[in-house]
């Protein structure tokens, strides 16, 4: 069984160039990820393959949380899943314990501050209904916390690309758009900290709808309990 880093080297060289070969995406705004430092890459959230496409598209390693379930397979098939994500830089977390959660933080922050991206949906979990909901002052945590700036992501059609429930991809066309990189640096001197995190979060999901296209919901979305 190869070691992850291994994987990782044959992903990493195999993968994107093939998945673009395939499915030829549409990217723009590419050059607004900065190819070094800590960087934020915030996006809205269609399908699970949301995690792949954009590490496909984007020249640099970008760190995603998975949901725990994925590394602690058994057998073979469970040694290979948990090999796949670890390969992929994905990091483990515990989406029903909060105090798990709650330290996925942290583990972003040690991302950010050894000078990597990071990636995170600010909606929390996948939009079912194709709304951009409200985001979650986690991201503008993690900006104001280690000083990143936080590039806009903008995803259409990747909810056909693996629909919810969809084992296995589609062959379908994705756009994926880069927006200006939002600095949060001295933009919140003197302002409140949650208030400050409120206003940073709403600027990045104003500038992913820009991006997707897609219709804003009132509020927060939630994640059913089967999900």
């Amino acid at each position: 069984m190869p070691s992850a880093p291994s994987v990782y080297g044959v992903l990493s060289a195999v993968v994107p160039p093939l998945a673009r070969a395939v499915w030829r995406p549409t990217v723009t705004g590419l050059h607004h990820v900065p190819p070094t430092g800590p960087v934020i890459l915030a996006s809205n959230h269609l399908s699970f393959a949301d995690s792949v496409v954009i590490p496909v598209v984007v020249p640099r390693t970008v760190v995603f949380l998975a949901k725990s379930d994925y590394f602690t397979g058994t057998g073979v098939r469970g040694r290979l899943q948990r090999a796949w994500f670890e390969g992929l830089g994905m990091l483990p977390v515990d989406r029903d314990d909060t105090r798990a959660a709650m330290a996925s933080l942290d583990t972003a922050l040690d991302v950010l501050a050894r000078g990597d991206a990071f990636g995170i949906y600010p909606e929390g979990t996948r939009s079912r209904d194709g709304r951009l909901h409200r985001g979650r002052t986690g991201v503008a945590h993690l900006a104001l916390t280690a000083g990143a700036p936080v590039v806009p992501v903008g995803l259409r059609g990747t909810e056909q690309l693996q629909p919810v429930g969809a084992r296995l991809p589609r062959l379908v066309h994705v756009d994926v758009a880069f927006g200006e990189p939002i600095d949060p640096r001295g933009r919140y001197d003197g302002v409140p900290l949650g208030r400050a995190r409120r206003l940073l979060t709403d600027e990045v999901m104003a500038a992913i709808q820009r991006l997707s296209g897609q219709e804003v919901a009132p509020g927060y979305n939630e994640r059913p309990a089967d999900a």
